[in-house]
């Protein structure tokens, strides 16, 4: 589904340069659900932003379902961006002005087809994400996990290859954090989503099938879920303790 491999980017500074990402290698299944953590300027937004197409990178491989993401023009993205990718932003970057249910349509009504095929789809995620009640509300009268959950449906309307989301619970409390995470586990489940999250939230990640670590900008580790979940996170931050010791 989603490949990298030897992947470099740095950023310019006057005469200096600043490497970001050291030779990033990691691979993401279809339907799998895949958290990056690090501490600050590991590497996870640059990396997240590299993926998503949103900055160039000067070396290695991004392939998405098969295509290769380095030499598209802007027109090619910009198609790669709306299809193949959905969005989740800690911010919701919801549009006040529309409906929940106007809201998780934005990305047909941006490629200009709003058929009925997509409409069926509009409310089968409403129900699945326990959202159908709000389906006419506006975000300024639901709460932060309703919102959030209501970015998640909309990142599934084009049936994208992969979800990118980017600190999803960051501004939620622990009950809205796990409405969310259930989301993406319902999203997996019933819908064959690939999740890829950026997270500093080892609760969150806990609920992963896999855990890559930065530090760096490089793959410190990658965990694999064994066991339950609470063993699971405690093993994850057993690690992270780990490589801010060895920092």
């Amino acid at each position: 589904m989603l490949y990298v491999k030897n992947l470099e980017k740095s950023y310019q500074t006057g005469n200096k340069s600043y490497p970001v990402l050291k030779g990033i290698d990691l691979a993401v299944a279809q339907q799998e659900f895949v958290a990056v953590m690090g501490p600050s300027g590991s590497g996870k937004s640059t990396l997240l932003n590299c993926i998503s197409c949103y900055i160039p990178f000067e070396n290695g491989t991004i392939r998405l379902g098969g295509q290769e993401l380095k030499g598209l023009t802007e027109h090619e993205l910009a198609k790669v961006r709306n299809e193949k990718l959905g969005f989740v932003f800690q911010d919701f970057m919801l549009l006040d002005g529309l409906t929940v249910r106007e809201n998780i349509l934005v990305p047909r009504i941006i490629q200009g087809i709003v058929s009925k095929e997509a409409e069926t789809l509009a409310d089968e995620l409403l129900s699945l994400f326990g959202i159908t009640h709000i389906a006419d509300k506006y975000p300024a009268e639901i709460s932060g996990g309703e919102r959030q959950r209501t970015a998640v449906a909309r990142s599934l309307i084009n049936q994208p290859l992969m979800i990118l989301a980017d600190e999803p619970t960051g501004n939620l409390d622990s009950k809205s954090s796990l409405a969310v995470i259930e989301a993406f586990e319902n999203a997996k489940k019933h819908l064959n989503a690939t999740i890829f999250m950026v997270t500093h939230d080892s609760y969150a990640a806990s609920f992963c099938d896999r855990v890559i670590l930065l530090k760096d900008g490089k793959v410190y580790d990658t965990l694999e879920k064994q066991e339950d979940r609470s063993q699971f996170q405690d093993r994850l931050l057993a690690a992270i303790k780990k490589m801010s010791l060895e920092a």
